[in-house]
């Protein structure tokens, strides 16, 4: 990928615009291994919970980090913990369980790490000859399916999802395992993000990689709706489909994502200068190295944008290019007078994926646990709008974005520099910037929108919650002292007339007390604190979630 002709730099990097941690408490009990609650309970009311919040809310994230003597060493390899709260008239009770992965039950018969997680490579069997354990160090890395990063809905039926081609159906009410889903027995590819997107008909899509002999390709993924007469028992993604196929820029170090971007009628993938090495990935285990160790930040690279019409798969020829970025999560898109306007956390060092090492995340208070936060990227609200058509007889140099200080100007022909505008004021830096953001998801996915709720970055891991207002960039703040919010997911209320009439939820913990977690449930319109749902257990710092209105 050709490096970027516009003098186009950073003067102050989004980690620096963000004041110094100092004086940080040690989060380590956030990381702990903790036991399943496998059957509901009850939990304490502290103020009220609406009567009309009916379902459950889901989370799932890592839960233990350990097998015998074996340690894993990355935030993300702990094997994957389901949570669910129930809200049903104003009660609220808990229940968790292990995913029944095969990661999971291997490791768990042999009580060591058996099979290989994103930053912990699995040694090999120490009852084998020496012979036997040489030769399993040039087998082909399995996947895992510990899925411990998202909720995800296909046809109907949950899902949990990591970043591998296997995916675990679950019940939502038990949280039983159920089977193991391969995106590569239904489709060519060998991978799928745990962020989907879905459209009101009910259909899914999500982003899956394939690869052939010279090149890599970046594929979009559609899964139709549930049909009505299916059988519950015989779920499957079966009538999934590619529907476009994007070459990668460099064959041998793709670019790594998270997410994408949707609106109405638009997917937009972002090629961005966090790579992946193939060549190191296929000798990472020769070497003995974990995965984590194949992706490299390079900032040489700039960003590009592929637009493809979501509805007939065909892929915009206009390159649209932008200065180095990172970015996990998207906000929001939505198109404008001709104009696609997407709305995404991002940063300016994608060295931070690699860097939460549990090693890293339980340093000691203080002078230690500054360094480490002091050294992170932190990600800020960034708008790019992208302009949807592009002509021959379109002028060069001349901004083609009217009503947002976002610009975008062709510099040649079929190719298109786009510069961000700032999505917030100055106070947000005083949260560390933002991440894991969420909106209306049901009513403004894809359509002009005002509001997002998200997770402030004062520590590692988040330590307040956040309502920013993108017309105005107010914010409103949930913080205190020694209490770390989960994502916050919006539930509308059952009569709502406004964009931001219901509830926000997000599980809230501890270091500082034994078995000390709450649910906690915020006025999405005033972030005033309704009531809280106190569970007599510990829970570790997670993921993903969603709400599920079928309880």
């Amino acid at each position: 990928m050709s490096t970027t002709a516009e003098p186009h730099t950073h003067s102050i990097s989004s980690g620096q615009k963000c004041p110094p941690g100092k004086g940080l408490e040690s989060i380590a009990p956030l990381l702990q291994t903790v036991e399943e609650t496998p059957d509901p309970i009850p939990t304490t009311i502290k103020g009220t919970v609406p009567t009309w919040i009916n379902g459950s809310f889901l989370r799932n994230g890592p839960g233990k980090f350990e097998f015998g003597k074996d340690r894993y060493t990355h935030w993300f390899d702990g094997m994957a913990m389901m949570h669910r709260f129930h809200l049903c008239e104003g009660n609220v009770t808990y229940s968790s369980r292990f995913l029944q992965s095969d990661s999971y039950v291997q490791n768990s018969e042999k009580n060591r790490i058996v099979m290989s997680e994103f930053g912990t490579l699995a040694m090999p069997d120490p009852c084998k000859n020496i012979f036997a354990r040489f030769l399993s160090r040039f087998s082909v890395p399995k996947s895992t399916d510990n899925a411990s990063v998202n909720f995800v809905k296909y046809k109907g039926d949950y899902y949990v999802s990591t970043e591998t081609n296997y995916m675990r159906r679950v019940d939502p009410q038990s949280l039983e395992t159920k089977e193991k889903v391969d995106w590569s027995q239904y489709i060519a590819v060998n991978s799928a993000t745990a962020h989907p997107h879905y459209d009101r008909d009910g259909a899914t899509y999500n982003m899956g990689n394939s690869y052939g002999r010279n090149d890599f390709f970046y594929n979009i993924i559609r899964v139709p709706p549930p049909e009505e007469n299916a059988a519950k028992e015989d779920s499957d993604l079966t009538g999934a489909k590619v529907i476009c196929s994007i070459r990668a820029a460099e064959p041998r170090k793709p670019s790594y994502y998270h997410s994408f971007v949707m609106s109405e009628n638009y997917i937009v993938f972002i090629e961005q200068p966090i790579k992946l090495d193939l060549v190191k990935f296929m000798l990472y285990k020769i070497q003995g190295k974990s995965f984590q160790k194949v992706m490299t930040w390079e900032p040489q690279c700039e960003t590009i944008f592929h637009l493809v019409n979501r509805h007939t798969g065909e892929k915009s020829e206009v390159r649209y290019r932008a200065a180095p970025m990172f970015t996990l999560h998207q906000i929001n898109a939505f198109e404008d007078n001709g104009m696609l306007v997407m709305d995404m956390c991002c940063g300016d060092d994608g060295d931070i994926i690699g860097d939460f090492t549990l090693e890293n995340l339980r340093r000691d208070a203080g002078e230690e646990m500054d360094k480490f936060y002091n050294s992170l990227c932190r990600n800020l609200p960034r708008r790019y709008v992208l302009p949807l058509t592009v002509e021959q007889e379109t002028p060069l140099d001349q901004n083609l974005v009217t009503g947002y200080k976002a610009t975008a100007k062709k510099t040649k022909a079929k190719e298109v520099y786009m510069t961000h505008e700032e999505l917030y004021d100055d106070e947000l830096l005083q949260y560390g910037g933002l991440e894991f953001p969420r909106i209306n998801y049901d009513q403004y996915n894809g359509k002009p929108y005002r509001y997002f709720y998200s997770c402030g970055f004062g520590h590692c891991f988040s330590d307040s919650l956040l309502k920013m207002d993108v017309h105005t960039k107010e914010l409103k703040v949930w913080r205190y002292p020694g209490l770390y919010p989960s994502e916050p997911v919006f539930v509308a209320s059952p009569k709502a007339t406004e964009e931001d009439d219901g509830v926000v939820l997000s599980v809230v913990i501890t270091p500082r007390e034994e078995k000390s977690t709450f649910l906690l449930i915020l006025d999405a319109k005033t972030f005033a604190e309704l009531g809280r749902a106190e569970v007599p257990v510990n829970i570790p710092y997670g993921t993903h979630g969603v709400f599920n209105l079928k309880g």
